[in-house]
């Protein structure tokens, strides 16, 4: 016996849909910053400010979805659960994009003193697993596979060290270079915005697990 097609299965499609038409934008933004820095091409930031409107344009058009599938469909618990992750996740998409226009922001600084300091391997490195983290975040919400997710969580960690490494690695500097100071200024405000990024990426993955197994981890996996 066939399911009886329900409407709102088509609305939880379109907005699932836009959600990740939205990661697109951010993942394509990210990328973008990540370019402009490596290449020294500061023409590039300019496309992460294009990619953060259409981000924020997609981000009203979600919640509206939602909110309309919350007022008119009455769903069902697990319906609920999945709309609650979206609006959560929504959220979360439009920070990264935050995140890549502030790290814009001080690249453009950076580029302006890269002459005094170059890029530390290490911001590179950093910036590589948070697009991972990214990409992986998604692809577990898109399939709702549990175990991508948790394995996006144990990234963080190295994201978190990173950060150490450069913000100590840049003080040093700063100490021993008057002269590269706004350059490590700038690499140490990039990472602290690449860190978010990376965070943003495993509340992804931890609404992931809560749509699996109803289980909050918010707090769990935290050191």
């Amino acid at each position: 016996m066939t399911r009886a097609h329900r409407h709102i299965d088509d609305d939880i499609d379109a907005v699932r849909s836009l959600v990740l038409k939205m990661s697109g934008y951010v993942e394509a933004s990210v990328e973008s910053a990540v370019q402009a820095l490596n290449e020294k091409n500061s023409s590039k930031f300019e496309l992460v400010f294009e990619y953060e409107k259409k981000i924020n344009e997609c981000q009203i058009e979600v919640d509206q979805l939602c909110l309309h599938i919350l007022g008119t469909q009455n769903p069902l618990a697990k319906d609920l659960r999945l709309i609650l992750a979206i609006i959560k996740i929504n959220t979360d998409l439009e920070r990264m994009g935050d995140q890549a226009k502030n790290i814009a922001h001080h690249g453009k600084s950076y580029l302006e003193h890269s002459s005094q300091l170059a890029l530390t391997p290490d911001l590179k490195h950093m910036a590589g697993i948070a697009r991972e983290m990214i990409r992986d975040a998604m692809i577990a919400f898109t399939k709702r596979n549990e175990e991508l997710a948790k394995e996006v969580l144990l990234k963080d960690d190295s994201v978190d060290e990173l950060k150490r490494k450069i913000n100590k690695s840049m003080i040093e500097i700063m100490k021993s270079k008057p002269g590269a100071v706004e350059g490590a200024i700038a690499q140490m405000s990039i990472s602290r915005n690449i860190e978010r990024l990376a965070d943003h990426a495993t509340n992804i993955c931890e609404d992931v697990v809560f749509l699996r197994t109803g289980e909050d981890i918010r707090h769990s996996h935290q050191g």
